[in-house]
């Protein structure tokens, strides 16, 4: 049985948790004052004297390119074109500078506030019955695994991209040009390289977890009534997965995978011949949907841990008490009480694993 002081103790490893996630977003790009320290390069902006005080030698040169003139390149790629500035970088800067980034922190920022509204006013939703103590299978251990090979993904994905989507408005005035620079120098390989790794780990959990996330009849009621987080003693039928973690899955095989997954590898393989505005659109819808599966992804994360508690131990440890099986997911409370598949593959653990009727009180 789980002792309140055991309680107590996942809450304080759940909310340090998150408290390091934050800190390591706010403070890695600090990194890149490292490298300035050590190097102390400081560049100085070079200014030509040619005689003609305050007038710009080629200022007509650069009002002609910036006019369209063409130029001369013996270079060969989809990036190469005769234009020496393409224009149209100025309104997808301008576009992804302005309208995205301040949309992203608008959803993620009221995610947020009203995740933390919720809990303050009506504070997580616990068991009603008191723990046996017999425990009840969850989640394999390759299950687990997949899980927390792609969630440690998603969060330095989360830190190394948003970083670097407000590197411009939020730390370069904040940390100066050579630290950022420095910490970009990392951030964006990193991100590059653990999006193809990352995706890999999410087509994994879509081919396992494909089949118990088919919506059924009784998912309309868990869904009318919010998985019953908005009544006390309100627990809607659920199978194995609820409508609402059902819900999570889809949106990580439609917006994930197929949205931020593909623009993703637009930007990732340039080498495929796409050109520089298939890449700037690319830019735009990948910045857009990251941000939208991240406030998506601020309340899976909220429910898996202090929004209801025991969801977490599940997902460590493979087990949850039989009153949380019954309350949160009675449809396949029941399946596994008549001998249910992975009822049977659990049976050679413990005696303590089988499910068995609730104890009356």
């Amino acid at each position: 049985m789980q002792t309140e002081a055991g309680h107590r103790r996942h809450i304080r490893i759940v909310i340090w948790s998150l408290l390091i996630v934050v800190a390591g977003i706010l403070t890695l790009p600090l990194g890149g004052y490292v490298y300035v320290a050590l190097s102390g390069a400081q560049v100085q902006a070079a200014q030509t004297a040619d005689g003609d005080a305050g007038v710009n030698p080629i200022s007509n040169y650069w009002r002609a390119v910036r006019e369209g003139s063409k130029g001369y390149t013996a270079a060969s790629g989809p990036y190469t074109t005769s234009d020496m500035i393409q224009s149209q970088g100025e309104e997808w800067r301008q576009l992804r500078n302005g309208y995205v980034t301040l949309g992203v922190a608008v959803v993620t920022g009221t995610v947020l506030a009203l995740i933390v509204l919720y809990h303050i006013i009506k504070g997580p939703k616990r068991l009603q019955g008191t723990p046996s103590g017999r425990m009840m299978p969850r989640w394999s251990g390759g299950e687990r695994l997949l899980h927390w090979y792609t969630a440690i993904l998603f969060i330095v994905l989360a830190i190394t991209g948003f970083s670097l989507l407000y590197g411009r408005a939020v730390l370069i005035p904040w940390m100066g040009l050579e630290g950022f620079s420095a910490y970009a120098n990392v951030a964006k390989p990193v991100h590059n390289y653990a999006g193809p790794l990352f995706l890999a780990g999410v087509m994994l959990e879509v081919i396992t977890w494909m089949g118990i996330n088919t919506f059924k009849s009784y998912d309309l009621e868990w869904l009318k009534s919010a998985g019953g987080m908005f009544k006390k003693g309100a627990h809607p039928p659920a199978g194995r997965a609820n409508a609402g973690e059902k819900t999570w899955f889809w949106i990580i095989a439609t917006i994930g995978l197929l949205g931020v997954g593909i623009s993703g590898l637009v930007m990732d393989f340039p080498n495929f011949g796409q050109g520089r505005e298939t890449m700037q659109i690319a830019n735009v819808i990948h910045s857009v949907l990251a941000g939208l599966w991240l406030a998506i992804a601020f309340g899976h994360i909220y429910l898996g841990t202090l929004g209801v508690p025991g969801t977490l131990r599940g997902m460590v440890r493979g087990k949850v008490s039989e009153e949380w099986m019954k309350e949160h997911h009675s449809v396949w409370y029941e399946h596994l009480k008549s001998g249910g598949e992975q009822a049977q593959e659990e049976e050679s653990d413990t005696s303590r694993s089988r499910p068995g009727p609730a104890p009356s009180r």
